[in-house]
């Protein structure tokens, strides 16, 4: 007997339940008088024993009054969602059709034609009011978030991506596996006595209640259940409890545990993931500790030097990708301009680089670039004994104390991360290291065939992410090698740790497509494939109607924004043939639009104004001493190129743009363009 393959989604798709909490409209002013009312010192002395703070005590008891305030003005409600539910469906259609089936069972013949008839008016003006809901996001083109909600509700662009099972074992499962980094950590953590005259950060009420006042509401809660909103909206009432909490973590250098307690909810990387490896990471905090790790972050950035890592573009401000794939081409092509050269270039990739930090190791290096000890004690602190457990849906995992890593969510992670790797530098003038965040490129600059410098570098570094903890995935580190010469010979493969690097001739790195022959084909094909296919959102929203302004918002954010991204590098040395392609698609959704858009050319001038005009007023950039000044000081000095690849790269282009401008001194022309 034949079945039918297809199956109704409400069958294949289960339903979800979930727990929301509803708001009174007075339940806000009502935190407001509880919090402002509560004498906050009773929490503390309740958790003072014999004049020593129990800050464990203290912090855990302030969370669970603020928590058990918040249960008594607001309300929980159980929400069923199943596959099929259409979403004009309301509550009152839900009752109706109650309704409907009551009648139906008892037999009741007119109040059956009663409650259809009831029915199929409040469906009607259940589908009306959904209509005049999505239509009302339109009303102000200044709401954002209001618009895209509008959007998205009629294109079904980007749709909510299914998590995992909600399986307790395979839960269990993947937080040890997410914890088996915590094996290879021997070191235990331990602090160092602090000198007499070390002082402890000290944190104001005022910045505290500025770091309260700017929490996103809309974050999801961490595992304190405390929302963001509540710190938000109370923000006067909390700022003294929570500034009195900070001050007293920092000076005992240790961090309350439900402040460490993570919940890490796995996301998956692929649409359907098939092994443990293929769902990410991201840990769900308190947004509260989020707040105090800002503070922190904020004064270590304040006594670091600002020439600290020139080459890692991550974290940083008015740095971004475009800078480093510029930083890593730009040598590579001035290199390849000269006779008997090539380069290679490596692109190296790590496994689960956050998670296998050792505490104690990144300690040290904080210390010797000037942390204080107090400070150094509490970071320590930060990283070690934290509570994880996995969860999905209602569904929790077992939890496991980790003391290796810094959790992927934190707000001081990638700070951290950024300070143990300050010290991965070359040896050699030949070889250039570019860093974005784990993101690691190696680029040797070989001549006559030598590449002694290159393979120790690689040795170098090999040794250095041995000794920090860091694992090289030598599977998914890819080379490429840029040569132009006649009749080259092959080239030895590279080796690490006994594993060859595979040789590809081209390869993504931070978004952008590098060929082996320098050439943007593989990448601005990527692009328009991509663009395409958002076209067809773009065209559903117009059969919807939607005006001009909405459909240029759309473009802009979705296809615009793809066929624009880091243009800066590629834009100059693309071909007539990959411009054109590119420009078919701006004229294709200019006709759909209705109203004029700006040609991807138009965005390379802008963009490549702004960029050469933010790195010349950086004197912290690497490219800065590339744009130097003519005696006359209204010039900059032009760069010396053999080929046409080096002439139309990123620094030359920006170099000639930057002399085409107005006749005026430099100085002054950039500080006023900078807004460009």
């Amino acid at each position: 007997m034949l079945m039918p393959a297809y199956r109704q989604r409400v069958k294949v798709i289960k339903p979800v339940t979930k727990e929301v909490r509803v708001w009174p409209q007075e339940a806000t002013s009502a935190l407001q008088d509880c919090f402002g009312s509560t004498d906050w010192n009773i929490f503390k002395e309740a958790a003072t024993y014999n004049n020593i703070i129990d800050i464990e005590e203290y912090t855990d008891t302030v969370s669970s009054y603020i928590t058990k305030c918040i249960d008594d003005v607001t309300q929980m409600k159980s929400i069923t969602t199943r596959a099929n539910r259409k979403p004009w469906l309301t509550g009152d259609v839900h009752r109706l059709l109650k309704a409907r089936d009551e009648a139906f069972r008892v037999g009741d013949e007119i109040g059956l034609r009663t409650a259809r008839a009831n029915l199929s008016r409040g469906i009607r003006k259940a589908k009306q009011d959904y209509t005049h809901k999505i239509t009302s996001h339109f009303n102000d083109s200044k709401d954002a978030r209001s618009l895209w909600q509008g959007i998205q509700a009629i294109t079904d662009y980007k749709p909510a991506a299914r998590s995992c099972e909600s399986n307790t074992t395979l839960l269990n499962n993947l937080n040890s596996f997410f914890a088996r980094f915590e094996a290879q950590n021997n070191t235990r953590p331990q602090k160092t006595p602090p000198p007499p005259h070390d002082q402890p950060l000290c944190l104001s009420a005022a910045s505290v209640k500025r770091t309260l006042i700017t929490i996103n509401a809309r974050k999801a809660a961490g595992p304190d259940n405390i929302p963001g909103s509540v710190l938000k909206d109370c923000a006067e009432e909390l700022k003294d409890v929570f500034t009195d909490i900070f001050n007293i973590s920092l000076r005992q250098a240790t961090v309350p545990s439900c402040f460490k307690t993570a919940t890490i909810i796995p996301v998956p990387k692929k649409p359907s993931p098939a092994c443990f490896n293929d769902y990410r990471p991201v840990a769900l905090t308190p947004i509260i500790m989020k707040c105090f790790e800002r503070l922190v972050m904020s004064h270590i950035k304040s006594t670091l030097p600002p020439t600290l890592d020139p080459y890692q573009f991550a974290y940083r401000a008015k740095r971004s990708t475009e800078d480093a794939i510029c930083s890593a081409l730009h040598p590579a092509l001035t290199h390849l301009d000269k006779k008997d050269s090539y380069v290679r270039m490596l692109f190296i990739d790590f496994s689960s680089a956050f998670n296998t930090i050792i505490p104690q190791q990144l300690i040290c290096k904080l210390d010797r670039l000037g942390l204080s000890t107090s400070l150094c004690n509490w970071l320590l602190d930060f990283l070690s004994q934290r509570p994880q457990a996995v969860r999905v849906g209602n569904k929790v995992s077992n939890s496991i104390t980790l003391s290796t890593g810094a959790p992927q969510g934190c707000v001081l992670s990638p700070l951290l991360f950024t300070l143990l790797t300050h010290d991965c530098t070359t040896t050699y003038s030949s070889i250039h290291l570019v860093k974005f965040a784990d993101d690691t490129t190696l680029v040797g600059l070989i001549t006559k065939g030598d590449e002694t410098h290159y393979r120790k570098e690689v040795e170098l570094l090999t040794t250095w992410c041995r000794d920090n903890n860091l694992l090289l995935n030598v599977s998914k580190t890819k080379e490429v090698i840029v040569n132009f010469q006649r009749g080259h010979t092959c080239h030895p493969p590279l080796t690490i740790d006994g594993a060859a690097v595979e040789r590809v001739s081209s390869t993504k790195f931070l978004g952008v497509h590098i060929s082996e022959d320098l050439s943007w084909t593989t990448n601005t094909a990527s692009l328009a494939k991509k663009a395409q296919q958002r076209l067809y959102f773009l065209r559903k929203l117009k059969r919807a109607s939607a005006p001009p302004p909405i459909l240029t918002t759309f473009y802009r954010g979705t296809i615009e924004s793809i066929l624009s991204s880091c243009i800066t590098v590629w834009g100059g040395s693309c071909t007539d043939y990959n411009r054109k392609a590119l420009q078919r698609i701006v004229r294709t959704a200019e006709r759909i639009v209705g109203v004029p858009l700006p040609s991807l050319q138009d965005i390379y001038t802008t963009r490549l104004t702004r960029k050469a005009i933010t790195i010349v007023n950086d004197a912290t950039h690497p490219a800065h001493c590339l744009f130097s000044l003519l005696p006359s000081g209204k010039r900059y000095r032009s760069l010396r190129s053999r080929t046409t690849r080096l002439t139309n790269s990123f620094i030359h282009q920006a170099v000639r743009l930057l002399n085409s401008l107005p006749s005026q001194l430099p100085a002054s022309r950039t500080t006023r363009l900078a807004g460009v």
